[in-house]
């Protein structure tokens, strides 16, 4: 078993029924920016195809341009854990882990981590997903077992962000965001991976803590 070392998360709170909820971290960390652990974007929502699923997207090394992400990879040392507290304490009851080998992503869970915390074991024990990981401009390859599915590759980065007028705001020079905006990430891309899983696999609360990490092995 490996052991992995936390590089970044990213925290966010969501219930069953409610809508999309997101969390995202453009540019501003510097311990891992620019760098194939670098996360950026964190969603987690019902699925809009069938309400009794989850999905659960993390997008990774942000500001690609398209020259660059025709070559972009995933790190074949660094893991991508999504975490599930079902039990209200704020601790990982199951975990999702998903990391990358020859093409592929490889996808266990959810099931119960051996450990929690900044660190992790690979639970290569729990349920295998996997798919090819999609090529830029490539028809999308999406695995599918026992109602999971997962797909991983390059996507137009979707967060909207006025990077400018946000400054100028902070600088006391303007009062507000400009409508329409100016989008700073148009034309980017990220590599992204999704999960999508039966509510079933996640326990029975109503309310579910969940967060994204990416763990460098050592």
């Amino acid at each position: 078993m490996k052991k992995r070392n936390l590089l970044i998360t990213l925290i966010a709170v969501f219930g069953a029924s409610l809508g999309i909820l997101w969390a995202a971290d453009h540019i501003d960390a510097p311990g891992v920016s620019s760098t194939s652990s670098d996360i950026t974007d964190y969603y987690a929502f019902a699925s809009p195809e069938n309400s009794n699923n989850l999905v659960f997207v993390c997008n990774t090394q942000g500001l690609l341009d398209p020259t660059a992400s025709a070559t972009a990879a995933f790190d074949e040392n660094v893991l991508l854990e999504f975490n599930i507290d079902n039990t209200g304490d704020n601790v990982e009851d199951l975990v999702i882990q998903a990391f990358f080998k020859d093409g592929k992503i490889r996808v266990y869970g959810p099931v119960k981590p051996d450990v929690t915390g900044t660190t992790s074991t690979l639970q290569s024990a729990g349920m295998l997903t996997e798919a090819a990981i999609t090529t830029y401009g490539a028809t999308p390859s999406i695995g599918t077992n026992n109602g999971i599915k997962v797909f991983a590759g390059p996507r137009d980065d979707p967060f909207f962000m006025d990077f400018a007028q946000f400054g100028a705001i902070v600088a006391g020079t303007a009062t507000g965001f400009n409508n329409p905006g100016s989008d700073t990430f148009a034309g980017t891309n990220v590599l992204s991976v999704v999960v999508e899983v039966p509510k079933t696999m996640l326990g029975s609360a109503a309310m579910l803590n969940t967060w994204v990490e990416s763990k460098r092995k050592i």
